[in-house]
């Protein structure tokens, strides 16, 4: 039987202070148990198998290029008997039972996948922060790294940063750390959540994951 799971938490500001107001974040979901541990493991699979390209590919002795004449004359050399330079013995021939290109996919209902991202992000509750503002007017990466020591993070730790709509301003004074992703609220998926440390959400992301994960 589904619930709905009433996630409060305080609006702090850049500078680290609370702003006095709190927001809340409503996601129709269920008791954490082993069974949600599972949906959320599925959905994180499935995301998995879906990044793999399966592009690898080795050649088989009929794709080698040469190999059509024999070496040398079946018998009278001393030497073992050989009838293509293709062979997979011979050093340059082909490869006996190598990757081929294959298709990788797994698939998951999406209202499956919903609740698991919900789950998600009850289960990870004490590594969201709500931001009021993630404005850039004036930001450079030095203000990112200097906004980051505020909350105590340190540069080294995965953090996700969720907003509205994507800031050009935003995404390039975070591109340069490798360990800061920025993503659009309409647009989470379970891998980067669930490898993050930290959380931040602006306000206004709220309502856009209430209405798009909620279904």
């Amino acid at each position: 039987m589904s619930l709905e799971k009433i996630l409060t938490f305080p609006i702090k500001l850049l500078t680290g202070e609370e702003s006095g107001d709190n927001i809340t974040l409503t996601l129709k979901s269920k008791e954490l148990s082993n069974t949600s541990n599972y949906i959320i493991h599925r959905a994180y699979l499935t995301q998995l198998y879906n990044e793999r390209q399966g592009n690898a590919n080795t050649l088989t002795r009929s794709e080698v290029r040469g190999g059509g004449r024999k070496p040398w004359k079946q018998k009278g050399t001393g030497r073992a008997r050989a009838g293509s330079k293709s062979s997979p013995l011979w050093k340059g021939g082909g490869v006996s039972f190598g990757p081929k290109p294959k298709l990788y996919s797994n698939k998951i209902n999406r209202k499956e996948w919903q609740l698991g991202l919900r789950n998600l992000l009850i289960a990870k509750q004490k590594d969201i922060t709500i931001i009021n503002n993630f404005s850039s007017t004036n930001y450079k990466t030095n203000d990112i790294i200097k906004a980051l020591k505020v909350f105590n993070i340190k540069i080294f730790e995965k953090t996700l940063i969720i907003v509205p709509k994507i800031d050009e301003k935003l995404l390039k004074s975070t591109r340069n750390i490798k360990t800061i992703k920025l993503i659009v609220a309409n647009n989470l998926n379970i891998k980067q959540i669930l490898l993050a440390k930290n959380l931040f959400i602006t306000k206004d992301s709220l309502k856009t994951i209430e209405e798009t994960y909620n279904g």
